[in-house]
């Protein structure tokens, strides 16, 4: 079975609050990132919460997914990959995507599972030829996930392992949103960007 994973238990400091609450085209950003997931050929979906888990958890609806809370969010990224990945531990493979990404596609994640082959540690899509979400990795890597901190995630591991690159192109957006300006940029544009 092949897992997936939204990572969302950041405080979107730079934000300047829980932007998985912030509204984009009538809904929380983290639901179009969920739905998106939820909708992918995937066996298990699993988003990865801690700051203000419980009012995340009140405002956003998760159907479908199911829910790890991330006690050490605040050490970064990395702790919530170890947190979700230990929850799909029986997994073949997890599919990673971020929770402000509101503009993936399932359509790109199962690009990302097409283009898995057993020459390759993990598949990450691309866009424009820079690398991207969703990032494909097989189990062979979840011990290698346990051993990584900071807020660089899985980026230093797959500078180190044979990863396989799928162009994405036209498949959704890999725009993460960052500060609330960019929210009237991006609005009006998700609906297209995840049914593509």
């Amino acid at each position: 079975m092949i897992g997936g994973l939204v990572l969302a238990a950041g405080a979107g400091t730079r934000f300047g609050g829980a932007k998985q609450l912030a509204e984009l085209d009538g809904r929380p950003m983290l639901e179009h990132a969920v739905g998106a997931m939820v909708a992918a050929p995937l066996g298990r979906v699993f988003v990865v919460l801690g700051a203000r888990a419980a009012e995340v958890r009140r405002g956003v609806d998760l159907r479908g997914a199911g829910v790890v809370v991330c006690d050490a969010w605040a050490e970064g990224q990395s702790a919530s990959l170890r947190a979700g990945i230990a929850a799909l531990a029986a997994c073949d493979a997890v599919v990673v995507a971020l929770g402000d990404q509101p503009f993936l596609s399932p359509v790109a994640v199962e690009r990302v599972l097409h283009a898995r082959t057993s020459g390759a540690d993990a598949v990450r899509a691309t866009y424009g030829g820079l690398a991207g979400h969703p990032v494909l990795l097989e189990q062979s890597l979840f011990g290698r996930v346990a051993s990584l901190r900071g807020d660089a995630g899985a980026r230093a591991l797959l500078d180190d392992v044979r990863v396989r690159e799928v162009a994405c192109d036209g498949l959704g957006r890999p725009d993460d949103i960052d500060t609330p300006d960019q929210l009237g940029p991006a609005s009006g544009t998700t609906k297209e960007a995840i049914t593509t």
